[in-house]
């Protein structure tokens, strides 16, 4: 055959191949249906479907380039020049091997043809030798883990880490910078897996096209290229027709697989989502002798699981049978035509040495091409969690080139502030007020009112849909959101502490605090003494989410920390609507030290807490009805005097239950007995 003619074969091959790819990227893998998160908004409950696991009609290669641009970034280590001469080396490394593979079954044919020819012994042993070297570099064949492979793996580490590292914690940091009210609908297990499987597929990705996609498509085409020069047009024919087979169907059954991986992940999230809310729900579960219940629910998770994975691992098994029936009946032709040519004096036996290793060396990565594929589109699938929450907008954002508050006295208005969570149902209509510089504000009101909503808004947790709040003349909109939280402090209804020690939560007011700062600040809020009375004092964890601690002394761990910040603004959420009457006072008495020469905005429940304040103000559906002094209010006899009334009348019947649990929350921590006591 002429020289054209295996040209002319040589190109429509690898035009069938393009074919094949492009036919790869445009197949869909579907899901079967989206997800569905039901977001608990702040008073109102929003049901918001977002599809966790892409559209259903959706390609795994869909947005490809936008995902590879988002890697691209940490596929070059920038500002480390150690860490890029090592990928240098290592894409050295990898070109080095590419040509031991050459040179492998050619020493072999030429071993083979010097013991048929009776070769001087000093010539043979030389080429022995080299052989063997050039198979201690390779290893045992391609894509076996020679010196050359190990050594490069061992030096791609620190790239790995590299990459692994700088995905968690851009991830990480773009969760916090999200907004409350993704925050507010967020599943924290089915986020955690996520992050997981998604960091851990970058690396996967990352490694596979680099050391395997990109060497195994080099070793194929040089294997092409040295057959079609070197055997005749049936061998390169034989070598065509098996590589189409095997893409064509590699590519078809790995799409079609793609659906219940979808699936196993979906079921995977749920079981796992299940899991974490159950735990961290443990209380309610024991209040309602519920354990049978959410076992069998968790139980119903795992086997929902285990039927799709079942899917994933038979339909994978039908791949790879299908894959190795090609490649053997492929070995079988070609090592039958070239032991055919042997007998008829065309080939030497070296040749067939050489065709035999060679095709083998060649079918190798060729096999693992298709796993490649595979294991490529499963981190693309696992991925795409990850960058759905890479996707997630920042709701409240900074201004380009925004300035930092600049802090006089801290003065705050309201000027006609209007905000709903959703468009249509508004929560603040037309509110607007001010509050002097040292001056207390209410806001009361029924439940809905939108009274925490106005905290919110001020600590800029969302932005305002009309009218402006302003800082000592300054919109809040305008200027860096966390020079404006500097300046505040926070203290909320529910406080929720780290599982960590209380001197550390205190701390976290300001963490670069001495111990003795931690130990005044404590002291300030009226909790060092209950702290020292505990076995590890202020070493004592506090559990997750500070469980271990009854409601009054989370309180005031959270007002010492608050106390540490050292704000000039102080916002209190309802903070002892949910405490006995006593400890109540007790805190009353920390928070108004707290709040001494400081503006504060109060959102209370109890009317008797704010009775002092300088100006209360009466929320209703969204809007100030009544504005004034404690006793102004009383006088005008409007909403206000109703409630006070109603809380008034109501005093005598709920003090005594009051006096029945005031002791009950000092059971989760029990101090040491009294001898040990003694000397504090």
């Amino acid at each position: 055959m002429s020289p054209q003619v295996q040209f002319g074969l040589w190109v429509l091959r690898y035009v069938c191949l393009l074919f094949l790819f492009v036919l790869g990227i445009l197949a869909p893998g579907r899901p079967r249906k989206p997800y569905i998160l039901l977001v608990n908004e702040d008073e109102r409950d929003i049901e918001n479907s977002q599809p966790l696991l892409g559209p259903p009609n959706e390609s795994t290669w869909q947005g490809f380039t936008k995902k590879v641009r988002l890697l691209l970034p940490y596929m070059w280590p920038k500002g480390s020049v150690f860490l890029q001469l090592l990928v240098l080396l290592c894409m050295g490394l990898m070109g080095l091997e590419r040509a031991i593979n050459v040179f492998v079954p050619i020493y072999a044919k030429t071993i083979v043809d010097y013991l048929t020819e009776g070769t001087a012994w000093h010539i043979l042993a030389l080429t022995v030798c080299m052989y063997v070297f050039l198979k201690f570099l390779q290893g045992g064949g391609a894509g076996a883990t020679g010196f050359i492979s190990n050594t490069r793996s061992f030096l791609w580490i620190k790239v790995q880490q590299f990459t692994n590292r700088e995905v968690q914690v851009r991830l990480f940091s773009h969760l916090h910078a999200l907004s409350l009210r993704w925050h507010l609908g967020r599943k924290t297990g089915e986020v955690l897996r996520s992050v997981d499987r998604g960091t851990s597929s970058i690396n996967s990705l990352l490694s596979y096209i680099v050391f395997s996609i990109l060497p195994t498509i080099a070793d194929i085409v040089i294997g092409i290229v040295y057959f079609t020069s070197s055997f005749n047009a049936w061998f390169g024919l034989i070598i065509f027709i098996c590589m189409t087979l095997y893409l064509t169907l590699t590519i078809i059954i790995t799409e079609w697989r793609t659906k219940y991986r979808r699936e196993m992940n979906t079921s995977d999230n749920e079981a796992k989502s299940r899991a974490v809310d159950s735990l961290l729900n443990f209380e309610t579960v024991k209040y309602y002798n519920a354990e049978d219940y959410e076992v069998n629910r968790f139980n119903e998770a795992i086997v929902k699981y285990q039927v799709s994975e079942w899917k994933v691992n038979a339909t994978l098994a039908m791949l790879n049978q299908t894959q190795n029936l090609i490649i053997g009946l492929g070995l079988l032709a070609g090592s039958l035509l070239s032991a055919y040519f042997v007998t008829e004096n065309k080939f030497k036996v070296g040749d067939y040495v050489l065709f035999g290793t060679y095709i083998i060396q060649l079918y190798t990565p060729l096999n693992w091409f298709g796993t490649y594929y595979r294991m490529i589109q499963n981190s693309f699938i696992d991925m795409e969690n990850m960058f759905e929450l890479f996707g997630e907008e920042l709701e409240v954002q900074d201004m380009v080139n925004a300035p930092e508050l600049r802090f006089h006295a801290g003065k705050i208005e309201f000027e006609n502030v209007h905000f709903s969570y959703v468009d249509g149902k508004e929560i603040l209509r037309d509110v607007s007020f001010t509050v002097m510089p040292g001056q207390t504000v209410a806001l009361v009101g029924p439940s809905g009112s939108g009274k925490s909503t106005v905290i919110r808004l001020l600590f800029r947790f969302y932005d305002v849909k009309g009218g402006s709040i302003r800082v000592d003349g300054q919109d809040i909109c305008t200027v860096l959101q966390a020079s404006l939280r500097a300046h505040i402090g926070v203290v909320p209804q529910d406080t929720v502490l780290f599982n960590d020690t209380i001197r550390n939560n205190i701390r976290y007011g300001r963490v670069s605090a001495s111990d003795r700062e931690v130990e005044e600040a404590a002291i300030a809020a009226d909790i060092h003494d209950r702290i020292v009375s505990f076995r590890d004092g202020y070493d004592t964890q506090v559990g997750e989410r500070g469980l271990k601690l009854s409601g009054g002394e989370k309180q005031r761990v959270a007002i010492a920390r608050t106390i540490l910040k050292g704000p000039q603004i102080v916002l209190l959420d309802e903070a002892t609507s949910a405490l006995d009457t006593e400890t109540e006072r007790n805190i009353q008495a920390s928070l108004a030290r707290v709040c001494t020469n400081r503006t504060t905005v109060v959102v209370a429940h109890r009317l008797s807490t704010v009775i002092n304040a300088d100006q209360i103000l009466v929320l209703k559906d969204g809007q100030i009805m009544e504005r004034g002094r404690h006793d102004e209010l009383i006088a005008k006899g409007g909403i206000y005097a109703g409630m006070w009334q109603k809380q008034q009348s109501g005093t005598e019947e709920s003090s005594d239950s009051d006096t029945e649990r005031k002791d009950r929350s000092s059971e989760k921590l029990q101090p040491p007995k009294p001898a040990l006591r003694k000397g504090h």
